[in-house]
């Protein structure tokens, strides 16, 4: 009873000379009506004391995380410029060069799948071809391509050759053969298909998927002018069965006499030179030709032979001393 009649009077009773709660908001209503800016304000202040306001003070703002730089630089870059960032110096153990001595018939080739393992971590090694020995190295690794010219002894003004596994690789790292043309340009392509494999070397202009690092540089080179790369399709066993099992095409340069301006046909000879400046590994298949690849000026107006190797001159290969090159090339190689 105490209770209830104490909430009855806290709501109908006032004290005396005041009003009540029913004049007080008559009061109010007037005072809205007279000055609706007075009634704005006394309506947000009121719904302020009573709970909480749905318009706030503004926050400060709030700091935008800011993107990295690095994040999209990896998203637009090319997925193969990616293998740049991963690589790292390879270290030889303890035992030395690994020498693999292989049967070129083709029966233990398994033997090849250490050589082809340390290729792919940035080893540089000597591996036999159809004409002489070459060193090689992965097109991708800058490191390794600068350990494989400090073991030749190459600076980086020497243009450097890759071997390729098939006609895709050329198509990929250079801008091809000339395809020919209803104007009577020979079609090169064909004539190409019918030699390779084999032991020709053909200087094509580069596109943007070979590494800088292969390319020529220097004013004491004959293409430094242009950018442009000799490319090799090995008619070899030993050599197409390493290059099979590889990513990417291999960097290689011939191997040869520290002093003296000749190639090296023994491996073991090879082995006992080389290996003091580092070399990491030697595929042995065998002692092999005195005689290197025949290189080919693709860039020219006509095929031109600049060095006879093993690979013979074809009748639509020109040479500098061809009277009659200009006026035979348009037929041939059909």
């Amino acid at each position: 009873m105490e209770n209830e009649i104490g909430i009855t009077w806290g709501i109908n009773s006032r004290r005396p000379g005041t009003r009540s709660w029913r004049q007080e908001l008559a009061a109010l209503a007037m005072a809205t009506t007279a000055n609706p800016t007075t009634d704005l304000f006394s309506r947000l202040s009121f719904r302020r004391a009573v709970s909480p306001s749905p318009l706030r003070l503004p926050s400060l703002p709030t700091p935008t995380p800011r993107i990295s730089v690095a994040i999209v630089a990896l998203h637009k870059r090319n997925p193969k410029r990616l293998k740049y960032d991963s690589q790292r110096q390879f270290t030889r153990g303890d035992g030395g060069m690994l020498r693999v001595q292989v049967e070129p018939s083709g029966e233990d080739f398994w033997k090849l799948d250490p050589v082809v393992d340390l290729i792919n971590s940035g080893a540089v090694g000597v591996i036999p071809t159809d004409t002489v020995y070459s060193i090689v190295c992965d097109l991708s690794n800058n490191d390794s391509i600068e350990r494989l010219r400090r073991i030749k002894g190459i600076v980086n003004s020497k243009p450097l050759s890759i071997l390729c596994r098939s006609l895709r690789d050329i198509d990929t790292y250079t801008t091809g053969f000339p395809l020919g043309t209803n104007q009577g340009q020979a079609n090169i392509f064909r004539a190409v298909k019918r030699i390779l494999p084999g032991p020709y070397t053909f200087i094509l202009p580069a596109t943007k998927e070979l590494p800088k690092q292969c390319i020529k540089h220097g004013s004491s080179t004959r293409y430094a002018k242009r950018r442009q790369v000799g490319v090799r399709m090995p008619d070899d066993p030993i050599c197409q069965a390493i290059l099979q099992n590889l990513e990417e095409p291999l960097i290689c340069t011939s191997v040869k006499y520290l002093a003296e301006d000749e190639w090296i046909l023994d491996p073991v000879t090879i082995a006992d030179i080389y290996e003091p400046l580092g070399l990491d590994f030697i595929v042995d298949g065998g002692a092999r030709i005195a005689d290197p690849s025949t290189v080919v000026d693709m860039t020219g107006s006509y095929p031109t032979i600049i060095r006879q190797g093993k690979g013979a001159k074809l009748d639509w290969m020109v040479t500098g001393t061809d009277q009659e090159a200009q006026s035979t090339y348009s037929r041939k190689a059909a």
